[in-house]
């Protein structure tokens, strides 16, 4: 006799979409940290930070490379605060970092960012460029 059991996953998706958005990549052989903003509202934006910034935290010192795509990821005031806290955070443990998506408002956010945080994290304007960079790093 075979029973099917069906689950409810729906309510797991929300759940999990933080997880489903921070993986390691391979890249020429290189571990690369893949940060998915892509087309995050902005409370996606702040339970993908909360999540990243476990894991980053996690992780040996200057020992990571993280590439970031923001690309129609939602952002205002609070998502700015959060990602001068998140970026200021990640500092000890980033070897590298570059991020894609950055255009319009975004650019301005993103030099407060950085002026903030005081890091140096390279913008590119496609994922492959940003791959290659970080892997020659």
């Amino acid at each position: 006799m075979r029973y099917l059991i069906c689950y409810d996953l729906s309510s797991r998706k929300e759940e999990n979409m933080a997880s489903e958005r921070i993986k390691f990549i391979n890249h020429a052989g290189r571990d690369i940290l893949f940060l998915n903003f892509v087309d995050c509202s902005t409370d996606e934006v702040l339970r993908t930070i909360d999540e990243a910034k476990q894991i980053i935290g996690n992780q040996p010192e200057a020992s990571l490379l993280t590439l970031t795509d923001v690309t129609n990821a939602r952002f205002n005031e609070v998502v700015t605060e959060h990602m001068k806290d998140f970026t200021t955070h990640n500092k000890p443990y980033v070897k590298a970092a570059a991020i894609i998506g950055i255009t319009g408002i975004k650019k301005i956010i993103f030099e407060s960012v950085m002026m903030f945080s005081r890091r140096k994290i390279h913008v590119f304007d496609n994922m492959n460029e940003a791959k290659d960079w970080l892997a020659t790093n």
